[in-house]
């Protein structure tokens, strides 16, 4: 009894001044600490229907909304939120040192993921379709940025639902929407799902990295709910009092007790009256998952560092070409930079451009660039290829100018000749056609009629939609270019960026739930022949030397078999340092060479 007398004396010397003044200031009187003790041990019960019911239901919306992959269907979701009774009922267990109430969270909460689980497992195997959607794989490789967010949020979280109503309202939407506690859940059940009925390995990838999101998030609740609590002095021996006499009172927690017996009840509670061993029981679950987030974050930094690099280089090269050959000796405008794409592999450095120019460039002056450029790059002139295509522009109206001047008096053109010199007309009149940077013209349909205006339908190859603006502009200028102010314009997108396609560990096998995206590239690699594709195999530090070559030749053996393409068509680049994945991409054919 000695012991139990002195330990509230020293904690109000110390943690506990600090934990009065701390509530004090949230408006967290000791009334309020007794109703949210109570409040948040009922949170944790098994016996609430209601609950359950937002479980299943949660799960179901979180689940749909993943495989649409539907942002808004998921945030609804989110909002549900039950599981964060449990998880803050496993906080203030923590922080109080309450045996019963962290077993009854525990157990409230093992039960909660394996329904959500289970119905997300079930939902996926009746669905005819299992499509890897951005939603989903943005799920799967979660880094240490995650883990802060999580703790933010959980210490929000907690001091919203401590405080009075005010406040709390425009606070818990947020939390339940920072930190997603359903989606993740979903994701593991949509591995599972996967690796039950179509890939094991892929769908076990997929499960694990879901896995690990939701263990970030629910450790870094707890955590900060725990931390709260202490801080606020919840667990004060009044208010444990009145949760004891709710306890005997409540059959669930009743039976808790019998079934830990006595026995395991004192030694138990004995453990738990160490603030130091409730600490470690909170901190080793954290360093562990600290391990495999710290290597997603390095990852994802690594990623961005080859990305600035890649931006400063494209900065660079665009300098060189705007001082050095964008001009004609005169002054006046040669030509315009369209496009640059630099690839490094090794030692190695490949520069691509694409100007539109009124005068070719001649072999030295491509030459005089590479030397320039590996001036400039402080590189040996063997270590950069610079690639360069220039297309020649021509103007509509000089067409137009050129065709009324045409010798063709004396002898009448026949049906073919016309035929030939209109299809002319439209590819010179189309050749120097400008579009928004990021997009490329591929080719382009036209129905005629006597009776109808002109149509014009352009193929462009674009990772974005073309927006309205742009159309408008461009369909201006071919309905000048054509003086028709009737020629009708339509817009076709194809997709240049596919993927990322996950491979297990080691392992090569084509995902089959991506045949579709690789039917996709196949069909458009097969009606658009100036089109090239560019395979971009990733393999982790640690797999096998020729695994990524692998994946890209699974990749290559796929689209010959079933779309016929031809391997000079396809473009491959091996990257290490990196993640599992393959991703694919839709260049112009003439950036190949």
């Amino acid at each position: 009894m000695q012991q139990v007398e002195d330990r509230p004396t020293v904690n109000r010397s110390g943690v506990g001044r600090f934990g009065d003044w701390f509530a004090n200031h949230l408006g967290v009187n000791p009334l309020r600490k007794q109703e949210l003790y109570v409040d948040i041990s009922k949170s944790a019960t098994l016996r609430d229907v209601a609950y359950w019911l937002q479980i299943l239901f949660a799960a179901g919306i979180a689940t749909m909304g993943l495989i649409l992959n539907s942002p808004a269907v998921i945030i609804g979701a989110m909002l549900i939120s039950p599981l964060m009774g449990p998880i803050l009922a496993g906080g203030l267990s923590l922080a109080a040192g309450d045996l019963i109430l962290g077993v009854r969270s525990l157990l409230s909460l093992v039960l909660s993921c394996l329904v959500a689980v289970s119905f997300a497992v079930v939902l996926v195997s009746l669905l005819p379709f299992r499509e890897m959607t951005d939603e989903i794989a943005a799920r799967t490789q979660p880094n240490t940025l995650d883990f802060i967010i999580a703790l933010f949020s959980g210490a929000i979280g907690s001091i919203a639902i401590c405080k009075e109503v005010k406040g709390v309202v425009t606070s818990i939407p947020g939390v339940a929407i920072a930190v997603a506690l359903m989606p993740p859940l979903c994701v593991i059940g949509y591995g599972m799902g996967i690796a039950l009925s179509v890939s094991g390995s892929e769908g076990m990838q997929v499960a694990r990295g879901g896995g690990l999101l939701f263990l970030t998030n629910l450790v870094a609740i707890t955590f900060t709910a725990m931390i709260v609590f202490l801080a606020l002095h919840i667990g004060t021996d009044e208010v444990k009092s009145i949760a004891r006499k709710w306890q005997n009172e409540d059959t669930e927690s009743a039976f808790f007790k019998r079934a830990l017996g006595r026995y395991a009840l004192r030694e138990g509670a004995r453990k738990l009256d160490s603030l130091t061993v409730r600490f470690v029981m909170i901190l080793i679950p954290i360093l562990m998952i600290l391990i495999p987030l710290s290597q997603s974050f390095n990852q994802l930094k690594n990623e961005i560092i080859r990305k600035q690099n890649a931006n400063r280089l494209e900065r660079l090269v665009t300098e060189v070409w705007q001082q050095n050959f964008s001009q004609l000796p005169s002054g006046e405008p040669r030509s315009y930079l369209d496009e640059v794409n630099i690839a490094e592999q090794g030692e190695k450095l490949t520069i691509f451009l694409r100007v539109f120019t009124s005068l070719p460039y001649s072999p030295v002056e491509k030459t005089e660039l590479t030397k320039l450029l590996a001036t400039r790059l402080g590189r040996p002139r063997d270590s950069i290829s610079c690639q360069l295509v220039d297309v020649p522009t021509a103007s509509g109206q000089d067409f137009l100018a050129k065709a009324r001047t045409e010798k063709s008096k004396e002898t009448p053109p026949t049906v073919a000749q016309l035929k030939t010199r209109f299809w002319d007309g439209i590819d010179r009149a189309l050749a120097s056609l400008r579009l928004p940077t990021g997009t490329q013209m591929v080719g382009y349909r036209t129905v005629t009629s006597p009776t109808a205006a002109m149509q014009i339908t352009l193929s462009y190859l674009g990772g974005h939609e073309m927006d309205n603006d742009a159309r408008t502009i461009i369909t201006e200028e071919i309905r000048a270019r054509f003086a028709d102010p009737e020629v009708v314009v339509n817009y076709e997108r194809i997709p240049s960026d596919f993927g990322p396609l996950l491979f297990g560990r080691n392992q090569a096998d084509l995902p089959t739930t991506r045949a579709r995206l690789l039917d996709g590239v196949g069909q458009s690699l097969q009606q658009m022949p100036t089109l090239y594709l560019e395979i971009i195999a990733n393999a982790e530090p640690g797999e096998k030397a020729t695994i990524a070559e692998e994946r890209a030749q699974a990749i290559r053996n796929y689209l010959a078999q079933r779309w016929q393409v031809s391997p000079d068509r396809i473009k491959v680049t091996l990257r290490t340092n990196s993640d599992r994945s393959a991703l694919i991409k839709l260049q112009l054919a003439e950036a190949a060479s």
